[in-house]
């Protein structure tokens, strides 16, 4: 448990490849460069389109798959925990890969950088707000080394 946060990394699906230290090292570098002190855990849950369908479902009340959903659980009379779960859907990262002319592997990781920052209290509900998220994530995957992966 580095950092006070330990990292879980669970791979439910078969398309894509997972490196959970590779994860784990971009979650714990996002919580560093936040300056983020709390200890907890937080667990990345790569599923296909059919389950995160569901979770969307069940927990935000749309009916459609879509890129990653972070759930924040932890108590709120402990702002000094972190306690999330980030689901991310390997099927959403192929299909957009394909549109936005990047790699599976890339999108995976914008959808690590996503979630953790919503998680951090990031919002995209406003134009100024995607604006200010879009660029912080820019910033974080600027220094990723260039991942390809071809289908």
């Amino acid at each position: 448990m580095k950092g006070g946060v330990k990292i879980a990394v669970r791979n439910l699906q078969k398309k894509i490849p997972i490196n959970p230290k590779r994860i784990t090292k971009t979650v714990l570098k996002i919580l560093s460069q936040e300056g983020i002190k709390k200890s907890g855990e937080i667990t990345v849950c790569f599923v296909n389109d059919t389950k995160i369908k569901e979770l969307n479902l069940r927990y935000l009340g749309k009916n459609n798959p879509t890129d990653v959903i972070a759930f924040d659980i932890a108590e709120p009379k402990r702002p000094d925990k972190i306690f999330a779960d980030i689901i991310i859907s390997t099927d959403r990262a192929i299909d957009n890969a394909r549109i936005y002319k990047t790699s599976p592997l890339y999108e995976l990781y914008l959808y690590v950088i996503h979630g953790m920052l919503h998680l951090l209290g990031y919002d995209d509900k406003s134009k100024k707000d995607r604006l200010i998220m879009h660029k912080k994530e820019e910033s974080l995957t600027y220094d990723l080394k260039p991942i390809t992966y071809h289908l």
